[in-house]
């Protein structure tokens, strides 16, 4: 699939045909390896040229702007599927590739009228891409949503054992807790074990000694109990704070736990259902934006065509994927096939001619052209 066309017409001198059969002719002669299409623009609603000057305006923002929400949408769907570990499938309007959408490019007249002033039809196409714009920002939003929660507990779970949960390393044999007692759970440095262990019975009264144990360790900390009188344990925190050992609270619950395992398999099917989901909208409204895109460019063509060329309509339209290699032989082509004297007007000022162009283009010829980009 090629990944960058050329929308182009050319001005029609005696027929559609006879111009089409230059082209062809040419391109298989200077420029073989370059595929060509006729792009089916229809003959539309003129109206005023203050109308169309005021479009043409407003035409290369509003390409812009409907270009960047297609390429917008195509971006989520390759980091949904990224997310899933799963190639992106194969974009498509209605099955059809995206690619053979463009070459095989037919107007619809259902949705766009083609007796509509074309203010209207812009109008709709950019209303259209916009409501699609602000849908795709909610299902983002509450999609990712879902992800920061997942993604916090899993970093609690994950997490060194200063900040992560540790209701899943601590067993109920592990804490003794009675009227009189109380086990602390200490996170000691790696390489200050020694001195915790040297340490922690003469950190305050009534420690029970020898009766810290480590129950995990990771590449920062160890994690160890610490049994005393409940009187106490205030004090104990605070001495050991000092020391550089911090001391995390936890009440062990098996209810609780059984809750927050219940709660993390919601979310992480919540978000399964979320992605399913989304990506199956985005592959559905890529191809609705992407068609609403291409009416666009027809709008363009056309417009800009009857700007640069006059009235009544006659030109050819058509689209192309040159090779970045053969992107110079091709303008050569395209140029000679325009009127001589109009050539040397467009001539940009390097060449020594005057400069021209419509919506802002930055590279002006003696024929409408603007590039696609897929990707």
């Amino acid at each position: 699939m090629a990944m960058r066309y050329w929308a182009v017409s050319l001005p029609v001198k005696t027929s559609t045909t006879s111009t089409w059969n230059q082209l062809q002719e040419s391109i298989s002669k200077q420029a073989f390896d370059t595929p060509f299409y006729r792009f089916n623009v229809p003959n539309l609603r003129v109206g005023t040229l203050d109308s169309l000057l005021a479009l043409s305006d407003d035409l290369l923002k509003s390409n812009s702007f409907v270009e960047g929400v297609t390429h917008k949408i195509r971006r989520q769907v390759e980091d949904l599927e990224k997310s899933s570990g799963v190639e992106a499938g194969a974009l498509t309007v209605d099955g059809v590739p995206i690619d053979s959408y463009l070459t095989r490019f037919v107007w619809d007249e259902a949705k766009y009228p083609t007796m509509s002033p074309l203010r209207e039809i812009v109008d709709s196409i950019h209303g259209f891409v916009a409501k699609i714009e602000d849908d795709l920002k909610v299902r983002v939003a509450e999609y990712n949503n879902v992800r920061s929660q997942l993604n916090a507990i899993n970093r609690k779970q994950s997490g060194s054992l200063a900040v992560r949960d540790l209701s899943n390393l601590v067993k109920p044999e592990d804490i003794i807790t009675s009227e009189h007692l109380e086990t602390l759970l200490a996170v000691v440095p790696k390489y200050s074990q020694r001195d915790w262990l040297s340490s922690y019975e003469k950190l305050t009264d009534y420690v029970v000694p020898r009766a810290s144990r480590k129950l995990h360790e990771d590449n920062e900390y160890a994690l160890y109990t610490v049994t005393m009188f409940r009187r106490v344990a205030d004090n104990f925190r605070l001495k050991a704070r000092e020391r550089g050992f911090q001391i995390r609270d936890i009440e062990y619950s098996p209810e609780a736990q059984e809750t927050r395992k219940q709660e993390l398999e919601t979310l992480m099917q919540d978000q399964e259902t979320m992605r399913s989901s989304l990506l199956q909208w985005c592959y559905s409204s890529y191809g609705e934006v992407f068609s609403a895109w291409m009416h666009f460019c027809a709008v363009r063509v056309f417009t800009e065509s009857i700007l640069r060329y006059g009235l009544p309509p006659s030109f050819l339209a058509c689209v192309l994927a040159p090779s970045v290699k053969g992107e110079k032989k091709v303008r050569s082509i395209l140029e000679g096939l325009c009127d001589t004297a109009g050539s040397v007007y467009w001539k940009s000022e390097d060449e020594g001619g005057a400069t021209g162009g419509l919506a802002g283009e930055a590279d002006a010829y003696p024929y409408v052209s603007f590039t696609i980009n897929l990707v």
